[in-house]
């Protein structure tokens, strides 16, 4: 299993070209096939149809999105001409409604989804749906980054959340890829229920899983000794130098994330490395 068709979305002409390099290179690695996505967001409507609005306004707004568009697409190209890599570049229009379906459509026969952090200083209203619609639209994983972070072809050390969930199992599936490029993965308890079906040796069914697929893995079992679960993850992954964590996205309902908070959000947007997710 690997990577073949990988997708990332692109909805401004400027900005980091941290996604855009870091597809590039896993391209370039699993000799696959890049798919660039460059969005003309119209952000001022919600939907389609705005009946507050008229025909001149309306059209003066997809004309700024097809702008918007049209230099994003061409700065892409000029990015990419260089490259040894096969990539296809396509384009849409949409107004910022109805960017889960659009991307949805784009994202479904992608093995693998590259963006960066859709929280954040220089970050649209545009990302985070765009994010959530390969997740949970799509149901494709989506590797997301911090500005100027890489995740090496060899991985030395990947940390793995697990909560014996199903999101938590899926994300460790479609991350086997580097999982087995891995050195090492640390497969991460957080206070382990005491009557849990896994209770005897957490993690334990899991590491015997990855092993099988030739996965070098160890079990940390933590206290959870932050309010917060995305805290004890990041800082044993800063503790065990790790380079990536896998993760479940999104135990709770998405309302209760987006009103709340939690693990999956709080990732989002205080990650220092690479972030793996998957639903």
């Amino acid at each position: 299993m690997t990577y073949k068709t990988i997708l990332t979305v692109r909805t401004t002409p400027d900005g980091t070209t941290t996604a855009l390099d870091q597809a590039e290179a896993m391209v370039r690695r699993n000799d696959g096939h890049l798919d660039v996505l460059c969005l003309g967001v119209d952000r001022t409507r919600v939907g389609y149809y705005d009946g507050g609005a008229n025909a001149i306004a309306i059209n003066t707004m997809i004309e700024r999105a097809r702008e918007d568009m049209q230099a994003t697409e061409a700065a892409a190209t000029r990015h990419l001409q260089a490259t040894d890599v096969p990539y296809t570049i396509s384009n849409a229009i949409t107004p910022l409604g109805d960017i889960t379906r659009v991307m949805a459509h784009h994202a479904r026969f992608s093995d693998l989804v590259v963006m960066e952090l859709p929280y954040g200083d220089g970050q649209g209203p545009e990302v985070e749906p765009i994010v959530e619609a390969a997740l949970f639209d799509a149901r494709t994983p989506v590797l997301v980054l911090p500005e100027n972070s890489s995740l090496p072809a060899s991985p030395k050390t990947v940390v793995v959340a697990w909560d014996e969930s199903i999101e938590a199992l899926v994300a460790v599936r479609k991350a086997l890829p580097v999982l087995q490029a891995a050195d090492l993965v640390r497969i991460a308890v957080i206070d382990p229920p005491q009557h849990g079906t896994e209770r005897s040796d957490p993690g334990g069914l899991l590491c015997q899983m990855l092993a099988r697929h030739g996965v070098a893995c160890e079990i940390d079992v933590l206290s959870k000794t932050l309010p917060r679960v995305s805290d004890v993850l990041s800082r044993h992954a800063t503790d065990t130098e790790a380079e990536l964590i896998v993760m479940g996205a999104y135990g709770h309902s998405r309302f209760r994330e987006s009103i709340l908070g939690g693990t999956t959000r709080n990732m989002l947007e205080h990650a220092q490395l690479p972030v793996l997710m998957a639903h």
